[in-house]
């Protein structure tokens, strides 16, 4: 299998395509259509599929993969997502994708042993200051915090992008919404390894003093609207990746802003909350480097089976 220099299995989840597959395939059985068969049919059909998945170094033939998987966080933004695919794949010494462990020998042919469920990386916003698709993500943020936070939160922000002696990395983590977020721990433990390394060995996107995040994040719509004078219930943020929650915590800096115009729904794939109608945003967080330990921890304690 390609990019087996680092190759572990990291764990058993949910493969949606083969869920899907299994769907139709029992619906393809199914008689030639009394009511009956019509009423059963038209019930959901959950079948589970364990697979394993691992953990390959980034390699140019995750090109499409990774850019499907950007396409999802920054939608009709304009941002370059080639030429940031490009720069991901460029530093594979850190960042890590997600593939099927094994693809049966008895399948049909449809599994790709190359598809790509999920990938991290980090990228050093400071060092690579001028490039392009780098300043767009950098305009794209200011943009959206001017807009939807406070004027001091905006100012804070433009000062620590703009200090130089202080790198800001931005993280990205992102994978189809089937995959489970037990996924996510060793992936973030094999990055910090990886920028570790990095700083010892004068490599790009090595230290850095802050983390920069955007989620996808949904607020469920409200049903009602409250009488005249009443109390408006507040909104729960919730994270497509729960794990991002505890990013969330430990930000100094957060805001979202709405999506609603550029996606015809909150998630890619089906839906997790119960199918109840949600209003897509991004969650835009500046973290501390020096609280990763701690998020850390709280992943370990909060995703380890």
């Amino acid at each position: 299998m390609a990019s087996s220099a680092k190759k572990r299995a990291v764990d058993l989840g949910t493969n949606p395509e083969e869920s899907d597959n299994s769907s139709d395939e029992s619906l393809d059985d199914d008689d030639d259509g009394s009511a009956g068969d019509s009423d059963a049919s038209d019930e959901e059909i959950n079948e589970e599929v364990i697979v394993d998945f691992e953990a390959h170094a980034i390699s140019h033939t995750d090109f499409n993969g990774i850019k499907k998987l950007l396409q999802q966080l920054f939608l009709k933004a304009h941002v370059n997502i080639s030429d940031l695919t490009d720069i991901i794949i460029q530093q594979n010494h850190v960042g890590s994708v997600v593939r099927q462990a094994e693809v049966p020998e008895d399948s049909d042919g449809e599994d790709n042993p190359d598809e790509v469920f999920g990938f991290i990386s980090m990228l050093n916003l400071t060092e690579r200051k001028g490039v392009q698709c780098v300043e767009e993500v950098k305009e794209l943020i200011m943009d959206q915090c001017e807009k939807n936070s406070s004027s001091s939160f905006t100012e804070q922000l433009e000062l620590i992008l703009n200090d130089t002696s202080k790198s800001v990395g931005l993280l990205l983590s992102e994978r189809f919404i089937n995959v489970p977020p037990q996924i996510a721990l060793p992936l973030h433990r094999q990055l910090q390894e990886e920028m570790a390394e990095a700083q010892r060995t004068n490599k790009p996107s090595g230290k850095c003093h802050y983390c920069l995040m955007i989620s996808k994040t949904c607020k469920e719509v409200p049903k009602t609207i409250p009488a005249r004078g009443g109390a408006v219930p507040k909104e729960e943020l919730l994270f497509v990746n729960a794990e991002e929650e505890f990013f969330y915590e430990q930000a100094t800096v957060k805001f979202n802003y709405s999506v609603q115009e550029e996606a015809d729904s909150c998630l890619s794939g089906r839906w997790s909350f119960d199918d109840v109608p949600m209003k897509p945003l991004r969650t835009v967080m500046l973290i501390p480097a020096d609280s990763i330990p701690t998020i850390m921890e709280k992943l370990k304690e909060y995703l380890t089976v």
